[in-house]
């Protein structure tokens, strides 16, 4: 979606003041440690109730994913009417058309079903999605999704290779993000988008060095779009990517990342909660602006955050993991 003029931060006033407001009846760290602590599930789902979510008729685990789903589909209906400009809610959006895409693809290249692994939240109804993938029409979508699309259903007919139409897919999608966030104008959204492929980046370069795959195999599947290019990250040795990430955010996750990539090198959790800290400690920065685009990005950043945050908890208690272990998978907080 292009926009005519850049926005000014003052047509951000109201919404940033709700937004504030809204803030304070996030699922805190505190609140986390309360849910922890529960008796029950029933007990740790009435802390959710201060943070504005409806009582979970069930605690089953598809009763809990469709709460959520809910919670994210009001929230991007809500912040796309509220917000000055909706762009910002559609880069957020794009990963679950993108997964809908490769669901669509993949069943119909086994000849299964893809309703039951849809996910609601992209631009595109999955439904209608899946409906106009099949008519061969697919209406109202991007020219690059449907390129995309079609791209990647080629390449898997061809190769018999999920991971290359996958990563076709990927490309697209951070591409797609790319063009949103300049065409918005906003530097803070661009930021996020570039450190999302730097993350996505260090976490190929970390498992292709643990599967002892590295050059070439990783100049094919590294994305194009981070602040380190692919050529930086694909020429570094698994030891080394400390270095190449030290002057930026990732510097501790690529610290982490060197170590577990060597043989032996242990657990990949540390790692992966520290690229998602540090997403959100770049993010966690719009709290400090009293109005602006920074805010609506890191309320949207924060919520899918919270999210994730609740399946966790509510997930290790079902699978009776004790207190100390979930919160070793829970990722820093937004508030």
């Amino acid at each position: 979606r292009q926009v005519a003029k850049k926005r000014s931060e003052y047509d951000y006033l109201y919404i940033s003041a709700r937004i504030h407001a809204m803030e304070n009846r996030m699922l805190t760290r505190e609140r986390m440690e309360r849910m922890l602590d529960a008796r029950t599930a029933e007990d740790a789902a009435k802390v959710l109730t201060e943070c504005g979510y409806e009582d979970f008729p069930a605690l089953t685990p598809a009763a809990i994913e469709h709460l959520l789903d809910q919670a994210r589909l009001e929230l991007f209906a809500y912040l796309r009417k509220a917000s000055p400009d909706p762009g910002i809610v559609d880069v957020f959006c794009i990963k679950y058309d993108y997964h809908n895409a490769k669901v669509i693809l993949k069943a119909q290249a086994v000849g299964a079903d893809p309703e039951r692994l849809l996910l609601a939240g992209g631009r595109y109804d999955p439904r209608e999605l899946l409906e106009g993938w099949r008519r061969e029409e697919l209406q109202g979508c991007s020219e690059e999704f449907q390129r995309a699309m079609a791209q990647a259903w080629t390449l898997l007919r061809e190769s018999r290779d999920p991971q290359q139409a996958d990563l076709l897919l990927d490309r697209s999608c951070y591409q797609e993000m790319e063009r949103l966030a300049k065409a918005l104008g906003s530097p803070f959204l661009l930021g996020y988008v570039r450190l999302s492929v730097d993350v996505a980046n260090l976490r190929t370069a970390v498992r292709a060095a643990r599967m002892g795959k590295e050059g070439d195999f990783l100049r094919r599947v590294l994305l194009p779009g981070g602040n380190v290019s692919q050529q930086t990250v694909a020429s570094a040795r698994a030891d080394t990517l400390g270095e190449v990430f030290q002057s930026g955010p990732l510097a501790q996750a690529a610290q982490l990342g060197a170590k577990v990539a060597l043989p032996g090198g242990g657990s990949l959790t540390a790692f992966e909660k520290a690229c998602d800290d540090a997403l959100t400690a770049y993010l966690a920065a719009a709290r400090m602006v009293p109005f602006g685009e920074q805010t609506v990005i890191g309320y949207l950043y924060a919520k899918e955050l919270e999210f994730t945050a609740v399946r966790t908890i509510f997930a290790g208690r079902a699978a009776g993991l004790d207190g100390d272990t979930i919160r070793a998978r829970l990722r820093q907080t937004y508030v």
